[in-house]
Formats: C-alpha cells, structure tokens, sequence
C-alpha cells in the first residue's frame, strides 16, 4: 500500500503564499489540495480560481482540486486549463455524476469523486469505473478546524472492498 501526502491550502497564508508552496514542497509534500467552495454547496468560501491559478504557477507538484460547489461541470474546463491536475466533484452537488466525470476526463484531467460522511457507500458504486480517485470525507465540507469522524474508518474500509470488488486501481483520499 502506498501512501502519499498532499497539502491542504485552504489554512495557507494567503500573503505569503508562494513561501508556503515552496516550504512544503521543501517539507516532501507530494501534490497540493486546494479546496473551492462557493458558499452554496457548503456554507462557506475557500480559495479561488485566481488562487488555484497562483499555486500553480509556483509549482510543478499535481494540483488537486476539490470543488465542493454546486454543479461543478460548469467550471471543469476553466480549473483544468489554470493547471488542475484531478479534479474531485461531490456526488451530492451535480445533477448528472456520470456527465461531470466524463467532462473531467474529457479535459484531460484525472476524475474524483467525494462522499460526505451521511452519503453511504453504496451510492458510489455506478461510478467508480469512471474514477481516478474517491475523496472519502471524514468530516463536514465547508469547515476547517473539525474533529475527524470516526465512522469514517468504515467508510474507508468499505469503498476500499468496492474498489476491489470491480477491479478498480483508483486511489482513495481522506479528507
């Protein structure tokens, strides 16, 4: 089993910015997470494009991109072109989950899909064929400073014999 470290830049010092990216890539960070958040989808605003853009202008690391907005195959194309190298989607925020990955991987992108923690499972299975990653909340989107879930070692568990189940090689991420 592999494991890789990837750097949330949501809590980033936004005045100092390109200081931060290069301390972590200095710290072995493997890829950066930039979290986009719109104040629909979850009640709160993170990082924008403009920011994502910056970032990756400062770093040749993969950019992980988590859209936790409403109706994300609006702006796949826009956050793939300013360098997003996966891009993940909320099966809970898009009206057609199957057009929104295919888009994603239409752009050249590699496609992730996140759960919330009080979305089973299950609801993953039509998708994970379609999918580079699954992006397994294990706390509430929207917020930092949140205590980790505990259930949400189950949820691992479970997307992990998913995966297994249809021969999937997609990783798993928690957040």
């Amino acid at each position: 089993m592999n494991f890789e470290l990837t750097a949330s830049m949501m809590c980033a010092n936004y005045g100092n910015l390109e200081q931060e990216v290069m301390a972590l890539e200095e710290g072995g960070i493997d890829s950066f997470h930039i979290d986009i958040m719109d104040g629909r989808y979850v009640p709160n605003f993170a990082m924008s494009l403009n920011d994502m853009r910056y970032i990756a202008g400062a770093t040749s690391k993969p950019l992980d991109v988590h859209l936790m907005i409403e109706e994300p195959i609006r702006y796949v194309e826009e956050f793939q072109k300013a360098g997003a190298d996966i891009i993940t989607v909320h099966l809970e925020a898009c009206s057609d989950v199957k057009a929104t990955l295919e888009k994603i991987k239409a752009c050249g992108a590699k496609a992730a899909i996140s759960i919330c923690p009080d979305t089973p499972v299950a609801e993953l299975e039509p998708y994970v064929e379609l999918v580079d990653m699954v992006l397994i909340m294990s706390v509430h989107p929207g917020f930092g400073g949140q205590s980790f879930i505990p259930s949400s070692l189950e949820k691992i568990r479970e997307t992990r014999a998913l995966l297994d189940r249809v021969n999937s090689t997609a990783d798993i991420e928690v957040d």
